[in-house]
């Protein structure tokens, strides 16, 4: 009797071992073919499913939602995509679109490029410029207004007529300066950069061969 009693006991142990691995066995199963979760994740995916991409991302890499028509879809990328910028938090790196304005950003409040129809300034996007700068229509940006600087006068040149410095007694005498800067759209224009005036000089007889001196000047200068 008591060896019955014995058989018994281990006959029902099997058999509850025997459902307790069937159970897991299930469960497993049930783990590996859930339909929101994929075995053997791609292009640097920790976690996927097989509607929604990427999950979760390995080590470094930023996630990032595409949109695909109608739906988005996770992807895992080394750096953000031009119109996103990149946080790091402790449990995921995450790529986060710029302001509607802004083309590239550095985080959301710090503009580096505007859309099309903007100027930058200080990391914002604007839509005009403000007192005291003017738009570059080049790199989209609002600069500072330059004014034109130019340089002191040079020295007047010898009196001259019809390119000759003797046979005459009234002439003309030329003074010449340069651009030292050109100045932008808004700025103060430049001014003439030569003058000219009567001269002069006690009325001489021109040598054999004598000619002016004005080229020679100004080749000089």
């Amino acid at each position: 009797m008591h060896l019955r009693l014995i058989s018994w006991f281990f006959i029902i142990l099997n058999f509850m071992e025997y459902i307790g691995s069937q159970n897991a066995s299930r469960g497993r199963r049930h783990r590996r073919m859930h339909p929101n979760v994929s075995q053997g994740c791609q292009g640097g995916c920790a976690t996927c499913s097989d509607y929604n991409g990427c999950l979760s991302c390995k080590p470094r890499l930023f996630f990032v939602l595409e949109r695909i028509g109608m739906k988005q879809i996770g992807v895992c990328l080394s750096s953000c995509p031009s119109g996103y910028y990149g946080t790091r938090y402790p449990d995921i790196n995450k790529c986060t679109k710029c302001k509607a304005d802004c083309d590239t950003c550095f985080n959301k409040n710090f503009c580096t490029k505007c859309k099309s129809g903007f100027y930058l300034h200080l990391g914002k996007c604007l839509d005009s410029c403000p007192e005291g700068l003017e738009a570059d229509n080049h790199t989209m940006e609002c600069i500072s207004i330059v004014h034109c600087e130019a340089s002191e006068w040079g020295p007047w040149s010898p009196c001259m007529k019809k390119g000759k410095t003797c046979g005459f007694k009234r002439g003309t005498e030329t003074r010449v300066r340069e651009i030292l800067q050109h100045p932008s759209a808004k700025g103060n224009p430049c001014p003439p950069t030569s003058e000219t005036r009567t001269c002069i000089v006690q009325r001489k007889k021109c040598s054999k061969g004598e000619r002016g001196t004005f080229g020679k000047f100004h080749k000089h200068k």
